[in-house]
């Protein structure tokens, strides 16, 4: 079981930043590729980024590339989502999530076994 807890969400304007993080505990933090995904009002939850359980690879949503960077740092069982060039269109719920490491990344929110609570993203125009 890992538990998983998202902070830094807030309001911010269009054209700022904001860094996620994602907190680990229960199991090996090391074990886990990590994704991170997000749920607006009335829309399905989306893939926004993944990273390797070594952090030295990773995957980006079409629509966040080049504005949004994931990492991780092991030593601190976290996960980081740095969010700059926000749009009004990134304003959702953003959620972290576990995927065991010997099944490899993934994008798809059923692949990952293990989500935290969640964490709102609010950016106006």
């Amino acid at each position: 079981q890992v538990e998983l807890v998202e902070s830094g969400g807030g309001v911010v304007q269009a054209g700022g930043s904001l860094r996620l993080s994602c907190a680990a505990s229960g199991r090996t933090f090391s074990n886990y590729n990590m994704g991170w995904f997000r749920q607006a009002p009335g829309k399905e939850r989306e893939f926004v980024a993944a990273v390797s359980w070594d952090g030295e690879s990773t995957m980006y949503a079409d629509s966040v590339k080049g504005r949004f960077t994931v990492s991780r740092d092991n030593a601190k069982n976290t996960l980081y989502l740095q969010m700059s060039s926000l749009k009004p269109e990134d304003m959702a719920v953003y959620y972290c999530a576990a995927r065991a490491r010997v099944f490899g990344q993934s994008m798809a929110v059923l692949a990952y076994n293990y989500w935290g609570q969640g964490t709102q993203v609010t950016v106006s125009s």
